[in-house]
């Protein structure tokens, strides 16, 4: 079925703004401003935020303090239904769960900028999905489609949640890995609808290999990657020192970093056998972003982790990930064309 240049077009912006929707949450994270809005979907009960707290009544800390305790009460009995007892109690006793921060205007706004792009990225996602239901009909891409969506309700849902819990560090790797599988969904259905992207690369058997490799050692480096991001944000809770961050990791920060340099030479040897036979575009894509990923870690380990550099290493590993993501759904065994 031929697809519109519309409807491509389309389904790419919606990819840009899921892509968008992660760079804003790790703006919160860095900046700290999960808590800028107390409530979820609206923040201080407006639709649009204030800019100071003079608008607000003297017991606003009380009455969301009390309503995020409500949610987790909530949250704490779904996770015991599941059987997460022990989960359940900490939440339900975790004392600094029920204290609300001070208002903060930049903060606020961050978190709700971070909420505006989330919106924007979740009706895009609905009304491709109204328009493959309308238009084209065809059943493999509307079930990839609302799944996609239901998923970002999901994901907005949790949102709620990682604010309500006082950014749990559980709740962040959750939070992320709904990210990365909703971004997967929004490339297989741009692998369906795209003829450029459809086209299938033929690859050695070896390459083929180590497409899947590397595909499976990113996605776990990108796990190890949020768990360094939990103990840093343990370590800022402390009040422990920016240098002394690393040395204070330890052994997760050293295994993040050694898989990263396994992944280069995976890269390095792929891309050698790829100038020797059909210089695919993507696997030169891979090479360029890895390098451009290892620089910004290279940044993170000798400068003590600096915010913005924080951002830039996730945006690397987010487009790598997007892009082995999208190699490995163009190069299925079955009768292949040169790409």
């Amino acid at each position: 079925m031929q697809y519109s240049r519309w409807f491509v077009r389309f389904n790419w912006i919606a990819l840009v703004l899921i892509f968008l929707v992660i760079v804003a949450g790790s703006l919160v994270r860095i900046t700290g401003s999960g808590m800028g809005c107390p409530d979820w979907p609206k923040c201080f009960g407006q639709w649009v935020p204030p800019t100071t707290d003079e608008g607000l009544p003297a017991d606003y800390k009380d009455i969301y303090s009390e309503k995020r305790a409500q949610k987790i009460d909530k949250f704490s009995s779904f996770l015991q239904a599941l059987g997460m007892h022990d989960t359940a109690k900490k939440l339900r006793t975790n004392p600094d769960l029920r204290t609300e921060q001070d208002f903060n205007g930049r903060k606020t706004w961050t978190e709700y900028i971070n909420r505006l792009v989330g919106f924007l990225a979740g009706n895009a996602l609905l009304i491709a999905f109204i328009w493959m239901l309308l238009k084209y009909r065809k059943r493999k891409i509307i079930l990839v489609s609302f799944i996609n969506l239901i998923l970002m309700a999901i994901q907005a849902w949790f949102g709620s949640i990682v604010v309500a819990s006082n950014l749990v560090p559980w709740t962040i790797t959750i939070h992320m890995f709904l990210a990365l599988v909703i971004v997967g969904l929004q490339l297989y259905i741009l692998y369906l609808i795209s003829p450029r992207q459809s086209v299938q690369i033929k690859l050695p058997r070896a390459s083929y290999i180590l497409i899947w490799l590397v595909f499976l050692i990113t996605f776990y480096q990108m796990f190890l990657g949020t768990q360094v991001r939990e103990y840093i944000d343990v370590l800022i809770k402390s009040g422990v020192p920016q240098e002394q961050w690393i040395s204070s990791i330890g052994i997760p920060f050293y295994i993040h970093r050694s898989f990263s340099w396994l992944v280069l030479i995976l890269l390095v040897y792929l891309a050698y056998v790829n100038e020797k036979g059909d210089k695919i575009s993507s696997i030169r894509w891979l090479f360029g972003i890895l390098a451009l990923e290892l620089i910004s870690g290279v940044m993170l380990a000798h400068l003590d982790m600096p915010a913005l550099v924080r951002t830039v290493h996730l945006v690397f590993a987010c487009i790598l990930f997007g892009i082995i993501t999208m190699t490995i759904f163009r190069s299925r065994r079955a009768k292949s064309i040169r790409a």
